[in-house]
């Protein structure tokens, strides 16, 4: 059982006692310490809720708005959506905040309390270590019965995102609805079931075979987009006649896709796509973070533009992205950010970029993907023990590779001549994630083998010490 509280929100899996999971008493908790928080820093006391199909999240989400509710707060609720959804319904509502009932790419035990403020964006990070201060001094004040906050329920807002996509300049639907396309979907029985079909249909997409669309929360595989869980939209692609897969996770903010042929397009590459698409029409600065794909940079400095990396995490990203006012960014996980409609990952807008991308090439899927620069990520983890010193794996591992050009800015990134190794503490789960890219998979594999061989010699090291 695993509870993690964090500058993002809290994130656990049900069952269990407080304080260790996710249970109702932490859920009210966490939800009265941002109410609070909220109240201080806003004038606006209204927030946002939306939710995933998980089947905790109904659940949840009543503890959260009654919470709120009882310090004042009036909630909006969005019931099923998705996360880039409840983004921009935080602003359209002119809300003070929102929050986001979900635990992305984690299994069907887990979930998460999202928290977002008057912009629509992932708190910061002094922001979230206030809210973790009030929640742990449990200093809670709830409002009498005549001062209590309303509570109601719009379930528009996936039409308004949709809309408001359909009137970006830089979205064609004309363009792709001349092109017919044929393609699957799987949505994880999540809430893309809604979404994605809503919007395909809104940009002229007539033929649409859904994969697992039911919004029940019961996921009919590991719910994370990448290929080892891709497997039965790969065989549907492969032996139908498709012209593409797509793929979103249960909260809607990741994008994966599938080439005609069954073949991963690379969820990596999803950004690198989209980017080539908006920089050919709109030349600008992109963002991604230290543990995507060199691929973007080539194509931003092929391109003239200037490219810039920020720390793991969306709200890293969207800083550096104002910072520098880039046109496109986002994260090699298929996280799309595109500013032009909120700065949120928001794979909706991914696939209405993409579609008028591909139908304007007029390439198979295939073919596109080959323009790209050619590289392969490995990504593997380590599962971390209270004996492991996280911050003195990562020194000694800079130290051994100081010779190298080394970026601490967010764990450690040793970059080589031709290929990198990124080595981080996971936000979300008890890991360390290493993730290593070369031009083939097993230059990347041999890296990511070889430098976590490091760290075991540096554990055996330290326990015989």
């Amino acid at each position: 059982m695993t509870l993690i509280k964090s500058i993002s929100g809290i994130r656990g899996t049900l069952g269990g006692k407080p304080g260790d999971t996710l249970s109702p008493v932490d859920v009210v908790k966490f939800a009265a310490a941002y109410g609070i928080w909220l109240k201080e820093n806003s004038e606006n006391h209204k927030v946002v809720i939306g939710r995933d199909a998980r089947p905790s999240g109904e659940m949840i989400t009543k503890l959260a708005a009654s919470t709120l509710q009882s310090l004042g707060i009036d909630v909006v609720d969005l019931e099923l959506s998705t996360t880039p959804t409840v983004e921009m319904a935080v602003v359209m509502e002119e809300a003070g905040g929102g929050i986001v009932i979900t635990a992305s790419h984690n299994p069907i035990q887990w979930n998460a309390l999202k928290l977002l403020n008057h912009k629509g964006e992932f708190i910061s990070a002094a922001d979230g270590e206030k809210i973790l201060e009030i929640a742990d001094a449990e200093d809670f004040e709830f409002v009498e019965t005549k001062k209590l906050g309303d509570y109601s329920v719009n379930r528009e807002y996936i039409h308004k995102h949709i809309e408001a996509i359909l009137e970006l300049p830089l979205v064609d639907k004309a363009a792709i609805e001349a092109r017919n396309f044929r393609i699957a979907l799987d949505c994880v029985n999540s809430t893309g079931g809604i979404a994605v079909p809503m919007l395909l249909h809104s940009l002229g997409v007539k033929e649409v075979k859904g994969l697992y669309c039911e919004p029940n929360g019961l996921f009919p595989h590991n719910p994370e987009p990448i290929p080892e869980n891709l497997r039965d939209i790969s065989r549907e692609v492969e032996n139908g006649d498709y012209d593409l897969g797509i793929v979103v996770d249960p909260d809607v903010d990741r994008l994966a896709l599938v080439c005609e042929d069954g073949s991963m397009f690379g969820e990596e590459y999803t950004l690198v796509a989209i980017s080539d698409y908006i920089l050919s029409h709109n030349p600008g600065a992109t963002v991604s973070n230290l543990s995507s794909t060199k691929a973007l940079k080539e194509l931003t400095e092929k391109a003239g533009q200037e490219y810039h990396t920020s720390a793991v995490g969306e709200v890293n990203v969207v800083t550096k992205m104002k910072e520098v006012d880039a046109v496109i960014g986002g994260e090699g996980n298929g996280g799309i950010i595109y500013p032009d409609l909120h700065h949120g990952r928001d794979a909706l807008v991914g696939i209405a970029l993409f579609l008028t991308h591909l139908a304007k090439s007029e390439k198979p899927v295939s073919m596109l993907r080959a323009k790209y620069p050619k590289y392969q990520i490995s990504k593997n983890k380590i599962s971390l023990t209270p004996e492991i010193d996280t911050s003195a794996i990562l020194n000694d591992i800079q130290e051994k590779y100081k010779a190298h050009d080394v970026i601490t800015i967010d764990g450690v990134k040793i970059e080589f001549e031709s290929s990198w190794v990124h080595l981080r503490k996971s936000n979300t789960e008890p890991i360390i994630r290493i993730y290593a890219e070369a031009a083939s998979m097993s230059t990347a594999d041999n890296l990511a083998n070889k430098i976590i061989d490091d760290i075991r010699e540096i554990v055996t090291a330290k326990d015989n010490s």
